[in-house]
């Protein structure tokens, strides 16, 4: 809107101009004057997108008619934009500008001769329609460019204490997860390898060992998260994380701490997407979890089935018992992953069953 003003303004400016009101008059018919202010006013209005046609109209337009005002807004509009030997250039072009219009004025006589030829006159136009507006763009865009500079920095430095301030934070969980949660399981693994050696019964000597075990699993895995917690950007000592060619193992701890696991895979096998994989081998490990913590020793059924364009799993435990979300404290877990899974636009279902038992499934986009 404003470029629509500001070539209302050329034109009627530079109208005024040729038809001797605030300028030079001139001899030419007034559609000529109409049609040559009105191409400087449509220059101007385009001066949004390219100021180089309102450098044309002006050098014309002041060389032949003396014609000021479109000369005025081009020189503000090289001020903003244009910088080192183009400012040079431009000042260049200014005075062959001015010498045509001395050359024509000479020519002309009259009061078209004053303006243009007359050294005073054309020094004090020249300073007035180039030079000032010049001066007054090139501060305008120092302006800018400094407040720009000053919003660049502040987002920086915002940026920067918001990272700080995460940083923190992570330090202190991972100070808090060290302190309370690996000691607490290294207190499991240390009990479990004192009752591997001192029992003489054999079944409760291998539990024994596969709690340590699972335990030592637990703290290299601890470790990892606290180094991600530490330093995201280290990749250094980082074990890659479980995806579904661990998944045998992980049942085979489960069988060996009591509980009856099936898998079974329908479908095609096939490769696919590490993230993906890493979800599906979490669901199991939280719905295994589940079935240690509230149904027992319940024989459970472990379902892989490959979609055309999905990764199903289905976790279903065939005792009867209570729902996670139904104790106290629990269900946490379940949250996490449900989160897990919908961040890669999967879905994840949990339900208790008509005959006893809890199936937790997920559908994983491929």
């Amino acid at each position: 809107m404003r470029f629509v003003l500001l070539g209302g303004a050329v034109f009627a400016a530079s109208l005024l101009v040729v038809r001797g009101q605030i300028g030079v008059p001139s001899d030419l018919p007034l559609p000529v004057l109409i049609a040559v202010s009105a191409a400087a006013g449509v220059a101007a209005w385009q001066a949004r997108r390219s100021w180089w046609p309102l450098a044309a109209v002006s050098a014309v337009g002041y060389a032949w008619l003396a014609m000021w005002p479109p000369l005025l807004v081009a020189s503000y509009c090289a001020g903003l934009t244009l910088r080192g030997r183009r400012i040079a250039a431009y000042l260049g072009g200014c005075l062959a500008v001015c010498g045509a219009a001395a050359l024509v004025g000479e020519h002309q006589g009259g009061s078209h001769r004053l303006m243009t030829a007359s050294p005073g006159n054309a020094l004090m136009v020249a300073l007035v329609v180039i030079g000032l507006p010049l001066a007054l763009g090139l501060s305008v865009r120092a302006t800018r460019e400094a407040a720009t500079e000053r919003a660049r920095r502040l987002e920086r430095e915002q940026v920067m204490r918001a990272e700080q301030a995460r940083a923190q934070e992570r330090a202190r969980i991972a100070r808090e997860m060290h302190d309370v949660v690996a000691h607490r399981v290294s207190l499991i693994v240390l009990h479990a390898g004192a009752l591997e050696v001192r029992t003489a019964d054999e079944e409760t000597a291998r539990a024994a060992a596969m709690i340590g075990g699972i335990g030592r699993e637990a703290l290299t895995n601890l470790r990892d998260v606290l180094g991600v917690l530490r330093s995201p950007t280290s990749e250094a000592g980082r074990r890659p994380p479980p995806t579904l060619g661990d998944l045998d193992r992980l049942l085979d701890q489960s069988r060996t701490l009591g509980i009856a696991v099936t898998r079974r895979d329908e479908g095609e096998t096939r490769p696919i997407e590490a993230s993906v994989e890493r979800t599906a081998y979490r669901v199991v490990q939280e719905a295994l979890t589940n079935v240690h913590k509230h149904a027992g020793d319940a024989a459970t059924d472990v379902l892989i089935r490959y979609g055309p364009g999905e990764l199903e799993v289905e976790v279903r435990n065939q005792a009867p018992g209570s729902p996670p979300e139904e104790l106290p404290g629990a269900g946490w877990g379940l949250v996490g992953l449900r989160e897990r899974v919908e961040l890669l636009g999967g879905t994840l279902r949990t339900s208790a069953q008509d005959g006893g038992g809890f199936l937790v499934s997920a559908r994983i986009p491929t």
